[in-house]
């Protein structure tokens, strides 16, 4: 991979892996492991802002000299020459020097260009092989922090909210559904892959993102101009005007597509010869509500609820709960609101961390497990949704289902909940419907077995690719494996929609394929009723499946079920995606 390339006027491009698609035009703000880095403005009086740098390390000195003196009057003075060291950096005239000369040829703030001289050496020091010098990094984190907390604040000269492209070592997929959207154009990341998490989550949410940029956090400067191309997956900084002039043209084509599609969000998600598709939408916070408004979703047909159970130090309460998803199913009645119960792992939960890592966390405990083994815990949440099932058309869904006995139990949990609050005369669906996450080998196999227990299949194709070709999606030594078009993962997804079919119990997808328009031929093909996407991918699934046929859809599918190679799949998929809507695929 070619990591950067500069071009005779300035311009620098560094290719990774395009994540999630869009074009976006802003400053670069860094952010590096460690620390947060501090807002970053220019500056006009160079003199001034080394003269603050020298006001705050003098008093940085001045409280490490005073935490050395009480530390060893505590616990001897070998405890207290842990500071000496401490003391060291802050005197060391190589990154004093450094700082001055940041500040001098960036002329950005003080604070900015301590962080950015640290962030290097920081990263130079994780790359080296000694272990020992790998572990000093936290003592350098701890005294760049101490300086930053001592610099005065009251020249700010600039919005902090300013719009800018995120570029990180890496991003988690909680701080990528928290981001504020209003000031952030798009994303950049050394670490990562296509179908990590945080991928998924700037696609769902419409962030233009790209991932595997090799070393992008050393030496890029903050506030730099940018530009982010989610389609061919660059990040390019300092770009000439004859390249930003094809950009903004770009960006202008793609808007011209979106407005089109846009324009149809009143229009039924209907195949050219009549069969009706429900088209919905996920979401990870109820603040992406006006979104699935205004995508014409049809309701939400996944609320991943870890956002909100696991976002603080303690679980919200069955009270807190029940408000938000009351606030939720009042703004979409009619249309439903499906709500899939906690699905994390045991490691993420803040009332009852595990003490240790599990070897394989991903066959280990997590998402109903976890529920099933916590009754209280998972009743109080159950309760809560029963609750705002008084108040418009909700449903509940259990994720990870491998087998009967666990939808028996969790179904035995919702009726003592059901029972508990009868007693209490508080108002609920009684006939709430009720439904499970397909998610692994073993619940597709016998879907005709688990049809009878439920009134609803949702399809998580992410678990079930990875799950079924043993392929970790973020690993990117086995990413080649991770196909969702292997004939044993269409295989799957036919046999539980047939299952379902036969017993009444409608299915649709919720994972990664349900947005991907190469492959809305197949899934119309093999028998999905109801697709669930991120809400800015509404319009355009809804467009493709406008443009098909769902009798050429089956009779491609049918020929794909008999196709050994997953490759071929996607092309007889991708074959009519292109003859109907070319002018949508990139």
């Amino acid at each position: 991979m070619e990591v950067g390339k500069k071009t005779r006027d300035g311009e620098i491009v560094l290719q990774g892996i395009a994540a999630s698609r869009g074009i976006g035009i802003a400053p670069v703000h860094v952010v590096a492991r460690g620390f947060s880095a501090p807002e970053v403005y220019p500056i006009r009086d160079v003199d001034a802002e080394k003269a603050r740098f020298r006001v705050a390390l003098e008093k940085t000195k001045d409280q490490l000299r005073e935490l050395q003196e009480r530390i060893a009057g505590i616990s001897g003075e070998e405890e207290g020459r842990i500071f000496e060291a401490h003391l060291m950096m802050l005197e060391d005239r190589a990154i004093v020097d450094r700082v001055n000369e940041t500040i001098e040829n960036r002329r950005q703030n003080a604070e900015h260009a301590l962080y950015a001289v640290a962030q290097n050496f920081l990263e130079a020091m994780r790359r080296v092989p000694d272990p020992y010098l790998r572990e000093r990094t936290a003592d350098i984190e701890d005294v760049c922090q101490r300086v930053l907390r001592n610099f005065s604040h009251e020249e700010k000269q600039t919005n902090p909210d300013d719009k800018h492209i995120l570029v990180a070592y890496d991003i988690s997929p909680s701080d990528t559904a928290t981001m504020d959207r209003r000031h952030l154009v798009g994303f950049a990341t050394e670490m990562g892959s296509v179908n990590s998490h945080t991928a998924i989550l700037a696609r769902s949410l419409g962030i233009p993102a790209v991932v595997g940029l090799q070393d992008a956090v050393l030496d890029l400067q903050a506030l730099m101009p940018a530009i982010i191309d989610g389609y061919s997956g660059k990040l390019i900084l300092n770009p000439t005007e004859e390249t930003l002039t094809r950009y903004r043209q770009l960006q202008s084509d793609k808007e011209k597509v979106r407005y089109e599609l846009e324009a149809q969000r009143d229009a039924e998600a209907t195949t050219t010869d009549g069969r009706k598709i429900t088209l919905s939408a996920n979401i990870e916070l109820p603040s992406e509500l006006p979104l699935v408004q205004n995508s014409g979703a049809k309701g939400i047909g996944l609320y991943r609820t870890e956002f909100l159970l696991l976002k603080g130090e303690q679980m919200p309460g069955e009270a807190q709960q029940a408000e938000i998803y009351t606030n939720l199913a009042k703004a979409l009645s009619p249309d439903p609101l499906i709500i899939r119960t906690l699905d994390s792992g045991g490691d993420k939960l803040p009332v009852e961390p595990l003490t240790e890592p599990e070897p394989n966390p991903f066959l280990g405990w997590r998402g109903i497990r976890v529920s099933l083994d916590r009754p209280n815990m998972f009743k109080e949440q159950l309760r809560a949704i029963l609750r705002a099932s008084a108040h418009g058309h909700v449903a509940v869904m259990f994720p990870l289902i491998s087998g009967i006995r666990e939808v028996r139990k969790a179904k035995d949990l919702l009726k003592e909940s059901m029972d508990e609050l009868a007693a209490d005369d508080v108002p609920f669906d009684e006939n709430i419907e009720t439904g499970v996450m397909i998610e692994l080998p073993s619940a597709a196999i016998i879907a005709d077995l688990i049809a009878p227990e439920v009134d609803f299949f949702s399809i998580g194709t992410n678990d079930l690719i990875q799950y079924t070709v043993a392929a970790d999606r973020v690993n990117h030594r086995v990413a080649d494996l991770y196909r969702p078009t292997h004939p044993a993962v269409i295989r799957l997804i036919k046999q539980t929609i047939d299952a379902g079919a036969q017993h009444g119990v409608w299915t649709g997808v919720c994972g990664e394929m349900a947005a991907d328009i190469q492959l809305t031929p197949l899934l119309l093909g093999l028998g999905v009723e109801e697709l669930s996407v991120g809400p800015h991918q509404v319009p355009r699934v809804r467009r493709a499946i406008r443009a098909l046929s769902h009798a050429e859809c089956a009779a491609m599918a049918d020929e794909a079920i008999r196709t050994p190679l997953s490759f071929d799949v996607l092309d007889l998929s991708t074959a009519l995606a292109s003859k109907y809507y070319p002018e949508l695929l990139d």
